[in-house]
């Protein structure tokens, strides 16, 4: 990667109102963040300057001592003025509402990385790789990628300036957030919610690479480490998760895990719950929380008997058993 392209977020940077725009889901933050700051704008100009015109116009003179005559209210007045903010307001939400599920919502087909922040770093893990943990984010262009992400010990926020996406990492749960990126280059990344004394350090790099040089990367490298599905299957031997849950759709003592991942589940209580990555991971650390109907509450927790890692591995490899 050239040194100019390593500097692409630096050059474009603070020449708008907003950073370089390199993701599919920059433009819809853009238009409306530029939409609504273009009406706010036009709107304080507009009430001050019809504010000021009666002021001067009612002011009170020399030659005008008698107040004028007082009106009550006006129904078509009141109504216009209702009204029509009303409906610019509503369709300003519906408007957002309808991308921010965009924006929400990743693709089937994305590529997924998991995220973990602890102070003051951040580090990024390939499930389907072999590679250690690294500490810069790396994906290739054109390809939509899912980010999982979750903290080792206080409230972070992880925020790309440059796609527009920006999400807060929370200890003992999961959070995500999506983009693809559109152009090759090397981006920063923040975090957004103060974390302690170095805070202002805990940054990394985003970078971008074409398809081929990302297939390289990931082939390539020194530092090895167990594929996180790959731990996992070890890890539901090795713990005796197989011992209450099959992984061929058989009944025992607990639900199977063969397809489980991305169904919904029916809970003791009544409820139904989305079998997710903060699902599965609650049921492992707390598995008395929600219990499934028609299985018994006998599983002890696994809180501080597995890693955030291990946690991870075995989530991973349960998503590897749905056809």
């Amino acid at each position: 990667m050239s040194e100019q392209d390593s500097i692409t977020s630096l050059v474009d940077y603070g020449t708008t109102w907003l950073p370089g725009s390199y993701s599919t889901l920059s433009d819809i933050v853009d238009v409306q963040f530029n939409v609504i700051l273009w009406f706010s704008v036009f709107g304080t100009i507009g009430i001050t300057l019809v504010t000021l015109y009666f002021c001067l116009k009612y002011k009170r003179t020399k030659k005008n001592q008698v107040a004028q005559k007082q009106i009550a209210h006006n129904m078509t007045v009141e109504v216009i003025w209702t009204v029509i903010p009303l409906i610019i307001v509503m369709g300003i939400f519906y408007w957002g509402f309808r991308d921010y599920l965009r924006l929400m919502v990743a693709p089937d087909d994305a590529m997924e990385i998991r995220v973990v922040g602890e102070k003051w770093r951040w580090y990024f893990e390939y499930p389907d790789t072999d590679k250690r943990p690294s500490d810069d984010l790396v994906v290739p262009v054109g390809q939509a990628v899912k980010l999982v992400m979750s903290s080792k010990d206080v409230l972070h926020s992880f925020f790309i300036p440059n796609f527009r996406v920006k999400r807060d990492v929370q200890p003992n749960r999961y959070s995500h957030l999506w983009f693809e990126a559109t152009k090759i280059g090397t981006f920063q990344i923040f975090c957004t919610e103060y974390c302690g004394a170095q805070h202002s350090n805990m940054d990394a790099k985003l970078i971008v690479m074409s398809r081929s040089d990302f297939e390289e990367w990931k082939e390539t490298g020194e530092d090895t480490e167990t594929p996180l599905p790959i731990l996992g299957k070890r890890l539901y031997k090795s713990k005796a998760c197989n011992a209450c849950h099959s992984i061929d759709g058989s009944r025992v003592i607990g639900p199977t895990w063969k397809n489980a991942y991305g169904t919904m589940r029916e809970l003791e209580s009544g409820e139904s719950v989305l079998i997710d990555d903060n699902y599965l991971r609650e049921s492992i650390v707390y598995p008395a929380n929600k219990i499934a109907k028609g299985y018994p509450n006998v599983m002890n927790s696994y809180a501080g008997l597995l890693s955030d890692r291990e946690i991870n591995a075995l989530i991973e490899y349960i998503k590897t058993l749905k056809e």
